[in-house]
């Protein structure tokens, strides 16, 4: 496989390179195993990194409006986690179709191509942006229907007002993401992200806290570091022409759209359907008899969580490069070897986070809380949060690999299935009905996740690679058409 830094140039090339491969392949499975995982850790290390910088911006953004005022508090929280954590999950989503078609197409040789990708996601996503408008502009209405109190409401509506420019940010970045990602320059975005955490926690601190200029200085610091990333990885893109994947803007981006729309909204409906699931699990337990204390505990339980998904959000990337890349370049072993390879490891590190939390379950919640009720409550729930790491290990890599396959329409049914159809429902019978309270909603969603990790385990090991890499190589020439003959 060529190092990062050299262009693959044609399906010649990328032969020749595989062909060294397998005359350098160790012969030991531990050797071929510590081989891999290089080769994983690479990508997925810088992409740990950089999606934990950017998570921290919304949080730094909070964290600095908490200090202001309860109701500024409450405003950025809402405004993150419902409007724009809707916008993050569909914009997300759209613009994971770039990992199937850009990953495939740069294992292929056809470097010419994910410039190309990139723009039409470009289209797609700043019209879907567009279409996302009404839910910003009309927010407070929505989030009253959702509970909220017309004051927090009111004030998160104005903040989402504000924000609107990160929605348009968020348009241009992931397809940005995807492409750099597809040929491994995942150091630029751990570098970018990094300096822009660095200056957004210093201007976030002069106009929140020193300026005074509250809920303003939040949206300015936040607008601006979401931008600041798309212009510095496009001044990137545009002045190395990424070792021959940017060749300028072409209006091959409008061309053959409706596929490449049907594919980014399978990608959507897939990431959103996972996207959402817990975060419903916050409204629903909002309807218990007596919520306050249960709704802290589980929210304190969300944000570990959270930051724990960074990890297996890193290790999706590497695994839906990975296999992207290998099935495009025709080489189905290496495919599947990968998939082994990844889930062991983040089965590993699943089990390590598992055995974390349970073990500090009596003292991490007093990290978010001095109420003994809300504690107490929180250690109540740490077996839940344990068992919901370990399966959240596992769960993102397999969703991954169906990224670098293309199996995005079937995995948002079996996630439509599994989650929606099976899941939720139990929960709301075991938390209502048979009165187990949040102990139950949250039981019978994760056995929704769990019937969902055991049939993409199915599906994943009854695959036939080959057959894979063959439509692969059928989706490159079908998709890059237009494009060799310019």
């Amino acid at each position: 496989m060529a190092v990062e830094t050299t262009p693959l140039l044609d399906n010649q090339t990328v032969s020749q390179t595989n062909g060294d491969d397998e005359q350098h392949k160790p012969v030991t499975f531990v050797k071929e195993f510590g081989y891999e995982s290089k080769k994983l850790w690479k990508i997925a290390g810088p992409a740990i990194f950089t999606a934990i910088c950017q998570y921290s911006l919304g949080a730094l953004t909070q964290t600095f409006a908490g200090l202001v005022s309860e109701i500024d508090l409450a405003a950025v929280a809402v405004e993150n986690s419902v409007i724009a954590g809707l916008a993050y999950g569909v914009m997300l989503g759209m613009g994971s179709a770039l990992e199937t078609l850009c990953g495939q197409a740069y294992g292929a040789g056809r470097l010419r191509m994910l410039g190309i990708y990139m723009q039409r996601s470009w289209v797609i996503l700043l019209t879907t942006a567009c279409c996302l408008l009404p839910i910003y502009i009309w927010s407070p209405p929505i989030l009253e229907a959702f509970g909220e109190t017309t004051e927090i409401s009111q004030a998160a509506g104005k903040f989402a007002l504000w924000m609107i420019p990160q929605l348009f940010a968020y348009a241009i970045n992931f397809p940005i993401q995807k492409f750099l990602q597809s040929q491994r320059k995942v150091l630029v975005m751990a570098w970018i992200s990094a300096i822009v955490l660095v200056l957004h926690a210093l201007f976030s601190w002069l106009l929140i806290l020193k300026l005074g200029w509250g809920l303003t200085g939040a949206a300015i610091t936040l607008n601006a570091s979401w931008w600041l990333i798309d212009i510095l990885q496009l001044l990137y893109i545009f002045i190395t022409k990424s070792d021959g994947a940017w060749s300028g803007f072409s209006w091959l981006a409008f061309a053959d759209l409706w596929g490449f729309v049907k594919l980014s909204l399978a990608s959507a409906v897939m990431l959103c359907l996972e996207f959402w699931y817990l975060m419903i699990l916050i409204v629903i337990t909002g309807r218990l008899s007596n919520p306050l204390i249960p709704v802290d505990a589980i929210s304190i339980c969300m944000n570990i969580q959270g930051w724990d998904a960074m990890i297996a959000l890193g290790f999706n990337a590497a695994i839906s490069v990975r296999v992207s890349n290998e099935l495009g370049a025709g080489n189905s072993r290496a495919a599947k070897f990968s998939v082994v390879v990844v889930s062991l490891t983040s089965i590993s590190i699943g089990v390590c986070c598992m055995i974390l939390v349970y073990a500090t379950r009596d003292y991490f919640p007093y990290l978010f809380t001095s109420s003994d009720a809300v504690a107490e409550e929180t250690t109540h729930l740490a077996i839940l949060l344990a068992f919901t790491v370990l399966l959240n290990s596992l769960q993102p890599v397999l969703s991954g690999v169906a990224v670098g396959a293309g199996w995005q329409a079937l995995v948002a049914y079996i996630n439509i299935g599994c989650y929606y159809i099976v899941g939720l429902p139990l929960g709301i019978v075991l938390g209502f009905t048979l009165d187990f309270g949040v102990e139950g909603i949250w039981g019978g969603m994760i056995g929704g996740i769990c019937l969902q990790t055991i049939i993409l385990i199915v599906v994943t090991s009854i695959t036939n690679w080959k057959t894979e890499a063959e439509q692969a190589e059928s989706r490159v020439r079908k998709w890059g058409g237009s494009i060799a003959d310019h």
